[in-house]
């Protein structure tokens, strides 16, 4: 049974910095994309970061330089490293796994499993 577990969330203030990480299980995850998206109150998931099959990184614009994902040496882990944080960044954030073609990394629909979401809140 495939899972995906997030943790690292919490509350910071603006400008801090938060690192969260993803735990995949029940599958071999190398070939893989794995990637996070966040969701805030009212508004639709929305794409964040993603490692195209262990390969290559990609990022939203709005996180672009402030943000990196990187995968453990299994590439069964995914990490999020957030710096600069900003109020605006408060959501729920997810971390996926999936097979999208390079084009649709940046749609969730593409994504097969999915973690719980962990929280982040930025204070100002």
């Amino acid at each position: 049974q495939v899972q995906l577990a997030e943790s690292g969330g919490g509350l910071v203030q603006a400008g801090g910095s938060l690192k969260l990480s993803c735990a995949a299980s029940g599958s071999n995850f190398r070939d893989y994309t794995m990637g996070w998206f966040r969701q805030a109150p009212g508004k639709e998931r929305e794409f964040v970061a993603t490692s195209f099959r262990s390969t290559h990184t990609y990022y939203s614009d709005f996180v672009k330089g402030r943000f990196t994902i990187s995968r453990g040496n299994d590439k069964n882990m995914v990490y999020l490293q957030m710096d600069s944080l900003n109020p605006e960044d408060t959501a729920v954030y997810y971390c996926a796994a999936g097979r999208p073609i390079l084009s649709s990394i940046r749609d969730p629909k593409l994504y097969t499993h999915w973690g719980q979401g962990t929280q982040v809140t930025v204070s100002s």
